[in-house]
């Protein structure tokens, strides 16, 4: 057994690191394959705009494709969006070789899931590569339009916040566990 609770059993070793990188895969490939796979079915079944009411008053389905970011923000600057979305990618790619928390590990999978799928939007969707426009669809009062990436990464950015408010590292241990720099030095 793992001496940090957080830290899947033998996440120090071989297996355990293999273990945690397929939860961060399997996590990012599901909300990738369910982002997809919703847009594709918004795309064919619906017209641009339509409504269609799922739970009266409280969800609906709307079709919009939006070039910007929540709310429609920075519709101008699409390809700076696209750019931003792979620097992300790539950031927790490497970041996740180090990770041996299924915490985290989860929280980045999640991320990097949901940042893939409006990727593949901005880069395959018209009007053209790297500027396309983002499929989003689920509708809730008084909130923007949206779409499985960003519940992904919505989810996976509020367990970030979580584990760094919890003091969880990468690692699994936790950041009062570890001792301060200054003692560190003094071990020597």
């Amino acid at each position: 057994m793992s001496e940090h609770p957080e830290a899947p059993a033998g996440a120090t070793g071989g297996a355990g690191r293999r273990r945690v990188l397929l939860l961060a895969a399997g996590a990012a490939l599901l909300v990738y394959v369910l982002d997809q796979l919703t847009k594709w079915w918004v795309v064919s079944t619906m017209a641009l705009g339509q409504r269609t009411p799922v739970v009266e008053g409280l969800l609906w389905w709307q079709f919009i494709r939006n070039p910007g970011a929540a709310f429609s923000l920075g519709e101008n600057v699409t390809w700076l969006f696209t750019v931003v979305m792979a620097v992300v990618s790539v950031v927790i790619v490497l970041t996740l070789r180090r990770v041996r928390s299924a915490g985290w590990a989860l929280a980045l999978g999640l991320v990097l899931g949901g940042a893939l799928g409006n990727l593949t939007d901005r880069l395959l969707r018209e009007p053209g590569f790297a500027v396309g426009h983002v499929v989003d669809f689920i509708a809730v009062p008084r909130f923007a339009i949206f779409n499985i990436a960003d519940c992904g990464v919505v989810v996976g950015v509020g367990l970030v916040v979580l584990l760094t408010l919890l003091g969880r590292e990468l690692d699994g241990t936790r950041t009062a566990d570890r001792p301060a720099p200054e003692e560190e030095g003094s071990r020597g």
